[in-house]
Formats: structure tokens, sequence, C-alpha cells
């Protein structure tokens, strides 16, 4: 919606005034017209948020009084320690004036615990003469996700207050993409938000290694709920109903005990017993073997694999578990060690901080944030060293055999085959109509 728009030709008030009301009178009353009283078939051409926005810019649009130019648009946004007002009369208008427009806008929102940057546009007219004040013509801002709120002048010059409230509708996206830079830009520029990308790259960090299985120009597909205004802006983001990348599927099922979960195409949980990478994103610097060693300068065995990651990364645990060590622990700095059913541990050194609650005894779930990366201990720089033990003895993280998920059955098999064939559906819509958007064109 464009509230001001100062480009318009210039006209006397009266007539351009008096022609915007007409025309938006007989919008009403076709609108009214076509209205039985029961719901119909189509939505109206014209909400009533359309329907102000109209009115509102008929206003703005319309000439200014004599000794005043034509209404200008003018972006204001609340610095630091100021308030509303003030930003307000730095439009260019009078202090009475600014006084008086605040106190409109205090009847639908907060006006005095406003938060430094709030952007809102005003329409105001400088007098020819370029002495004095500005004229207030018009004002306009979001008061929230679905909710814009707009003063304007009415035919006797006085200011007007409207709010603009829009419907919030449940939609559900599938998008296809490509990847081009990273995960997150190129999910992004599919409409997902950082947390549904945060949650894609919790799932694939049970089977994919970020550095070496994902390439430029990979394909992937994500479906998700979110809540969106009239107007298509995204409000808020719901589940992840599906990922698609590097070939693996995962669609998330709830389960009978209410709990959600990520399967396969077949039904089987794909959240594997320990995480392949505990650091999103990481690169793998050092791999499991003998090595010389960066800081002793000796050959000896390295028993765990490094990942390379700035200081402050959160470390995630790979498994569910017990906390059984967070201490000093010679040349691996500051150590965590948890332990997970079937006689595995996973082991994380050179941390800088330990996350607040983790100590001995304490349970963990998979893929909470249990540290952060450090360099303390024996080490040149900022990376998390990474083991796994079985039996008590130290297993090559890359190479050992992990004991995977579930598999439903039964009922819950049914309802998960009709859940699947629901999100195939929508994926197989989506393509259609980006296959005929190709065609239309070329």
């Amino acid at each position: 919606m464009q509230d001001f728009d100062p480009r318009r030709p210039s006209f006397r008030i009266a007539p351009r005034v008096v022609a915007g009301a007409a025309a938006l009178f007989g919008l009403f009353i076709v609108w009214k017209a076509t209205d039985t009283g029961s719901k119909p078939a189509d939505p109206p051409q014209l909400s009533s948020a359309a329907v102000l926005a109209l009115q509102h810019a008929a206003f703005t649009q319309a000439e200014a009084q004599p000794g005043f130019s034509r209404p200008e648009n003018v972006a204001v946004k609340v610095l630091p320690g100021e308030t509303l007002e003030s930003a307000v009369e730095r439009a260019g208008v009078a202090p009475d004036e600014a006084e008086q427009a605040v106190g409109l806008l205090s009847q639908a929102m907060d006006t005095v615990n406003i938060r430094a940057g709030m952007a809102f546009e005003a329409a105001i007219a400088k007098p020819r003469a370029e002495r004095g004040h500005a004229r207030l013509i018009g004002l306009s801002m979001r008061a929230g996700p679905a909710k814009s709120i707009t003063l304007s002048r009415t035919f006797d010059g006085a200011l007007r207050l409207r709010e603009l409230q829009e419907q919030i509708l449940d939609d559900t996206v599938a998008a296809n993409g490509k990847i081009e830079g990273s995960l997150y830009e190129s999910a992004a520029r599919m409409g997902a938000t950082p947390t549904i990308t945060a949650q894609v790259v919790k799932l694939f960090s049970h089977k994919l290694d970020f550095q070496r299985d994902i390439q430029p120009g990979d394909d992937f597909k994500l479906v998700f709920n979110r809540k969106v205004t009239e107007s298509g802006k995204t409000i808020e983001t719901g589940d992840l109903e599906y990922a698609e990348l590097h070939g693996v599927r995962f669609y998330r099922f709830e389960r009978a005990g209410g709990s959600a979960d990520y399967f396969d195409e077949h039904g089987k949980n794909i959240k594997g017993f320990l995480l392949r990478t505990p650091v999103d994103g990481a690169r793998i610097t050092s791999v499991f073997g003998k090595r010389r060693h960066p800081v002793l300068g000796y050959t000896r065995a390295h028993q765990g694999i490094d990942f390379g990651a700035g200081t402050g990364a959160p470390i995630l645990a790979a498994g569910d578990g017990v906390v059984l060590e967070a201490r000093r622990w010679s040349g691996y700095g500051n150590w965590l060690r948890i332990r997970h059913t079937g006689s595995f541990d996973t082991g994380y050194a050179h941390v800088s901080r330990y996350a607040p609650g983790i100590r001995p005894g304490v349970r963990v779930k998979q893929g909470q944030v249990v540290a952060y990366v450090g360099s303390t201990g024996l080490a040149t720089g900022p990376h998390l060293h990474y083991e796994i033990w079985q039996n008590g003895q130290r297993v090559n993280p890359l190479g050992a055999k992990i004991p995977q998920g579930t598999v439903l059955a039964g009922a819950e098999l049914a309802r998960f085959r009709a859940e699947k064939a629901r999100i195939d559906r929508l994926l197989g819509e989506n393509q259609a109509m980006a296959a005929a958007d190709t065609v239309v064109r070329r």
C-alpha cells in the first residue's frame, strides 16, 4: 500500500478530494449491492482494509490548502532516547501539531514505551514562503505484524485516525531450490526463516556431512507452515513438514503419544543414535589416526576428529544421555563427556565454556546445546575435538557402527503413509506450477 504519492499532477483541492471520495462511495455502493447477507462463493473484491487504504490515499494525494506546496513523503525513524512526538516534529511539523498527532495515535497504540528504530512515513506540505512549519497531511505506520495505523486530513481539515487490520492466514509453503552460497541464504530465497533452516541443518546433521556432501547446485525441497498477512508478510513460522537434500528425504509425523519426529519415505526414524556433526555447519580439519601434533611437534595417535569453528559456536549433544564429566582434563582443556545407552560415550574437548546447567549427572537430549567451541588446553586455535567411546575404547567417529532409529508399523505406519501422500501431493502441485510458469516465460 502506498500511503502518500507526491508525484501525482496538481489539481485544486476541493475537486480532487470530492472526486476521490465519490469514487470510494461508488465502490462502497457496488460492494454493498452485491452483498446478499450470506457468505459469497468468492471473497469480495475489496476488503475493509483496502477501502480504508484507498480513502487514505485520496486524502493524502490531494493538494494542500493555499500557501502550502504539494504533500511530500518523509520517512522517519525514532532515534535512541527520542519520544514519538519529537520524531514527528523532526518531519518538519509544528510542536502543537505533533502533539495532536501523537494524542490521536495513543488511542490505537502505546505511544510512550516505543523502541528506537520504529519507522513511520509522514506526508507534509511545506509553506510556499519557505518560512514556518510544515503542515501534517497524513501519517502511516505499522503497529504490529498485521496492523497499520494512519492519520489523514478530512474535508474540514481535522486529522482522523484509522486502523487497518489485516487478516492473518494459515499457509503451507512447498518450494524447490538450489544450493547457491550457504544453505541459509538458499533457503531464505525460498521464503524460509532462519528458524526453519536451523531445523533443516539439525535434521541433516544425522545423515550428511555439510563439508563433503553438499555442493553448489544441489537441489533441495522444503515444506513448512507459516502465518501470513493478507499482503503476504510472514509473521510466524510453524513446523517444518518436509525436507529433501542430496536425495535424503525427511517427513514430519506426529506419533500416538503426541510427540513428533522425522521419518524417511519408508517410515524409518531418521534420528540416528548419534549426530555425525555436533557443531552446525562445521568442517572437519583433522581425522582419526596418527598425525603430527600441531603443538607438541611429534607424531602420535589422534583419537577423535576435529571440527573447525569459531570461538563460541554452539556444541550439540550427539545423542540422548547423562553428563559423565565436565572438568579440566590435561591437554584437552575444558572437557565434556556424555554417557549414552548401549555402552557408548561421546567426548568434547577444548571447549571455551559449558552451557548453563551442564554438570555431572544432568540428563541431556540429542541436539541440545551443551558447550561452546574454544581453544583451551593444547590447541593452536578454536576447534572442537570430538570422540566416540564404545565399551570404554575410543573408535573412529567416521567409521563407527552406530545403532539406527526405529521403524513405524501397523496403524502408525498407515497414518504415516497418509501424511506422506499429502506432502507428496503438495510437492507435485508446486512442481507443476513451476513448470507451467517456465513455459509461460518462454
